[in-house]
């Protein structure tokens, strides 16, 4: 575990690190305090929270091309600290915007705000690949997969504790005052220019309708040409699928089948054992991750996931079903530090951003099929428990898969990096 937190050691890591924490929590804490002042203020028209979240997730589709071009031909630093700059000035003007109770102002401030954030990720993960040694990237996945298991696990809690003490607009300026303090301190950051810049100096002038178009196409292709690179990115479609469950399967089942009267407190506590599982797993993930071989933990991770969450289905009580669902979230951080390790070690740092660029819009694609399977098929030719046996099933052929391309395209891999190493 020692040397997880080692990678502290690299002040420009530590900044990063710090500004990333800052960011996610401002953006957790305005989230959940905003779906509670909607519910509030419009008790009597709940879709007002449907189309809010609605807007944190459109975006994606808005930007999803340009997202991991600019990372790339672009200053990664700039891009990450503007974005948190934007981020800032957006939520005064969100804030302004609740204040005068104009609701399209609200829900445009809202996608934008969103549209803003998702320049960051591919940005900074870029900047960490140049800033850290391939020995220290395991690391940091398993860092990143704590502090989002924090996040799920009092995160909204503590959203809504300050929606409660301080207000709407108290919250929103924990998240204003947040997004303020990640740009100082990527500011701060004395980044090398060929970790910003790896493909050189551009501006915006540069980045025409043509030349994204190209280098969109061309992250395509330097995926579809790296044959372990597509075999992991494939499971990316089945982890969406796996997400857009997730989001409703939980609340059906309690309220369907194991507390339908009780449902509402029951899903607070299963929010708690979900998150307590994946900060526990984060935890023993980290600290045995370096002595295995990363694919053979990101294998183990989605089986025994997939094992329980099939498992969960049969539960007849809550103590069965918090039990089984809390070893599936055990297992989740495996794959998570797995693969967060494992991607900048196979991925050019000139293709880093665009690589990233198409990870969320091919999750969130599959996350959209799933959620309209869903509504379409449930309850009425579908049980729960199917739901819970297709997205279990899911994640264990994705293991399978995993297990029988990935050993085989690494072993390539290393013959390859063998004979260039000899010539």
């Amino acid at each position: 575990m020692s040397k997880t937190f080692s990678v502290f050691k690299n002040p420009l890591y530590t900044k990063l690190f710090l500004a990333n924490f800052t960011s996610q929590m401002g953006s957790v804490i305005s989230v959940s305090a905003f779906m509670f002042y909607l519910l509030d203020r419009f008790s009597d028209n709940p879709s007002y929270a449907s189309v809010a979240e609605l807007m944190y997730s459109l975006p994606v589709l808005a930007v999803f091309f340009l997202v991991g071009v600019m990372a790339d031909r672009m200053d990664r630093r700039k891009i990450a600290e503007n974005c948190d700059w934007i981020c800032f000035g957006l939520t005064l003007c969100l804030m302004a915007a609740i204040k005068i109770d104009v609701m399209p102002l609200i829900f445009l401030m809202l996608f934008l705000i969103s549209g803003v954030q998702k320049f960051f990720a591919p940005a900074q993960s870029g900047i960490i690949q140049g800033v850290l040694t391939k020995d220290d990237y395991t690391a940091a996945a398993g860092l990143n997969q704590m502090v989002s298991s924090i996040f799920m696990l009092v995160g909204n809690g503590l959203g809504i504790f300050l929606y409660w003490n301080i207000g709407i607009y108290g919250a929103m300026t924990a998240n204003a005052i947040s997004f303020a303090i990640s740009a100082l301190l990527i500011r701060s950051c004395h980044i090398p220019e060929k970790v910003r810049m790896p493909n050189g100096s551009h501006s915006l002038k540069d980045l025409d309708i043509k030349l994204v178009v190209n280098d969109f196409k061309l992250g395509m292709k330097y995926i579809l040409n790296d044959k372990l690179l597509l075999s992991l990115l494939s499971g990316f479609c089945i982890f969406g699928l796996v997400n857009g469950g997730f989001s409703v399967m939980p609340i059906f089942i309690m309220k369907y089948k194991l507390a339908p009267d009780h449902y509402e407190e029951y899903s607070v506590i299963l929010g708690i054992v979900f998150g307590s599982g994946v900060l526990l797993g984060s935890v023993i993930a980290s600290s045995i991750v370096r002595k295995i071989k990363l694919f053979h933990c990101l294998i183990a991770g989605l089986f025994f996931s997939g094992f329980f969450v099939v498992l969960s289905s049969f539960a007849e009580n809550t103590i069965w079903f918090f039990t089984a669902l809390f070893c599936a979230s055990l297992a989740l951080p495996f794959c998570n530090i797995a693969i967060g390790g494992w991607m900048p070690t196979i991925v050019d740092p000139k293709m880093m951003g665009r690589v990233q660029g198409w990870i969320t819009p091919l999750m969130m694609l599959a996350q959209s099929l799933m959620l309209g399977f869903i509504s379409l098929s449930f309850p009425s030719f579908l049980t729960i428990e199917s739901l819970y046996w297709i997205v279990g099933g899911a994640l264990m052929f994705v293991s399978f898969l995993y297990l029988y391309l990935v050993p085989k395209y690494t072993d390539e891999v290393s013959l390859k990096s063998a004979k260039q190493k000899a010539v």
